[in-house]
């Protein structure tokens, strides 16, 4: 009878027939961080074996915009060419914000000290970059410029703690979703320096000997386990968990409301359940990244969010993944973005977006909507009479944002659950240090096991702070000193 294999449950050394495959480090996942894993292990002389459930290479970060979050060090050479300063300690502060209350002051701290260096590393790697900034706010460059816009750098509050800078760099490739030209590049360049790459193969379980430390794993090729041993390490690096509904409901039941899953089909929390399965401790799995787009046209960001009540409660430059986490937890489920005429913009945003509303005055706005009578004029009211002197003492909206809604006929966007798909990922992963060494409860490491990418709870870590080109870069970035790490044993 063959022996029943899973990611919850450790494969004991002894019960291994025999070795089927030998290496100095496997590399579970072949995305960001598995990619970047295994070029550095590579480079510090490892023999590197890389199992990817997929039949090619890429993940989930190969259908992403590309954006890679880097800066510091008086700034990238491509935001000094756009006329912008970023410090280290800037962004460094602006990392820690991000990470929210359980922010990992260590690891923003080596990230922020070490960043402009990996995107010259990227670039030595061969990730095009054309170098060039495209200004305005954009969910991801619709052309092939490098630099944007990317977080709530702008936004308060963190634009009161740390000078805003851009730091979203992508790689250069027409048209949205540029992460496939990145991932091209890394997974190429892996290959290129002799990682032996099997496709199709699921990992099954580790494999752990009478002390506990981690020696390689089981992974089903054509249909057959296979047992790997691996002398010097394992990295995880499959993903999140967002396509494991039970995971997801267990863990970060919030993110439920989000009909579409960001992923290309596999972060089913395996790589995290097999972390746990030899004691690992997995952190902040509560969280997720969530969006709700409401632009472009960038105009509609000069319009107000409210809720049933007639009441704002955000301010509307945040990044829209911050914005998406206030839209989805208000009352009821139920929001609308409030424009008037001259901001609607043509052409219209997006195909999923709803008028929910349309009136020639606030009162019949508010009619349409069942608010409660006066809600909504006083909201706009107010609003409008701070915007005229360019204020917004109650949410902080930047000035170049604020213009009062004045021209009539004004309409309600629906933003009301079930009226406009929402997208997540989770944030939450297994514990690590900065070299990428998974910990267990106690804070002590696992030997022989090492975690980047979403398998790991990095720098993004808080749906609220989160910002594109995070997790590209911690990915990027802690995969690669995961790699290094797990080279040396």
């Amino acid at each position: 009878m063959q022996q029943q294999f899973s990611a919850s449950r450790p494969c004991r050394v002894e019960d291994v027939p025999r070795w089927d495959i030998e290496t100095d480090v496997a590399v579970i996942g072949f995305g960001a961080a598995g990619s970047c894993a295994a070029i550095e292990a590579r480079r510090a002389g490892a023999d590197v074996a890389i199992f990817e459930v997929a039949a090619a290479p890429g993940g989930s970060a190969a259908l992403s915009g590309g954006e890679v979050y880097v800066g510091g060090s008086g700034g990238t050479s491509v935001q000094r060419a756009a006329g912008f300063e970023d410090s280290t300690e800037d962004f460094y502060k602006y990392l820690v914000m991000a990470g929210g209350p359980g922010a990992d002051t260590a690891r923003a701290r080596v990230y922020a000290e070490n960043a402009e260096a990996h995107f010259r590393w990227l670039q030595e790697q061969g990730v095009p970059y054309k170098g060039t900034f495209l200004p305005g706010k954009w969910l991801e460059p619709h052309t092939d410029d490098t630099l944007v816009w990317s977080g709530s750098e702008q936004a308060w509050p963190f634009s009161a703690e740390a000078k805003p800078a851009p730091r979203g760099h992508t790689a250069q490739q027409d048209g949205w979703s540029a992460g496939r030209t990145l991932m091209e590049t890394l997974s190429g360049r892996a290959e290129a320096l002799g990682a032996k790459v099997y496709c199709n193969s699921r990992a099954l379980a580790l494999v752990t000997g009478t002390d506990g430390a981690v020696v390689g794993l089981v992974v089903r090729i054509d249909g057959e386990p296979r047992y790997v041993r691996a002398r010097r390490g394992v990295v995880l690096a499959a993903g999140g968990f967002i396509t494991n509904r039970e995971m997801v409901e267990r863990y970060a039941p919030d993110a439920l409301v989000c009909e579409t899953p960001v992923s290309a089909g596999n972060d089913d929390g395996s790589g995290i359940r097999m972390g746990m399965s030899v004691g690992a401790a997995a952190i902040h799995m509560d969280q997720f990244f969530a969006t709700l787009p409401y632009f472009p046209p960038e105009s509609l960001v000069k319009g107000i969010f409210i809720n049933e009540r007639g009441e704002r409660f955000i301010n509307e430059d945040a990044y829209h993944g911050r914005v998406a986490h206030y839209v989805l937890r208000q009352p009821g489920g139920r929001a609308w973005l409030i424009v008037d005429d001259e901001i609607f913009g043509r052409p219209m945003i997006h195909r999923d977006i709803t008028i929910a509303a349309v009136g020639e005055t606030w009162e019949e706005l508010e009619q349409e909507l069942a608010l409660p009578e006066g809600s909504l004029r006083r909201t706009a009211e107010a609003f409008n009479r701070n915007a005229a002197e360019g204020s917004d003492p109650d949410f902080h909206k930047a000035a170049n944002w604020l213009r009062p809604l004045t021209k009539a006929p004004f309409a309600a966007l629906s933003y009301c659950r079930g009226d406009i798909p929402g997208h997540a990922f989770t944030l939450g992963g297994l514990a690590t240090d900065t070299d990428g060494a998974v910990l267990d409860e106690a804070g002590r490491k696992v030997t022989g096991l090492y975690a980047a990418g979403r398998c790991a709870c990095g720098l993004p870590r808080w749906g609220e702070g989160y910002s594109s080109g995070m997790s590209l870069g911690d990915s990027t970035f802690f995969g690669r000193r995961a790699g290094r790490r797990a080279a040396v044993g």
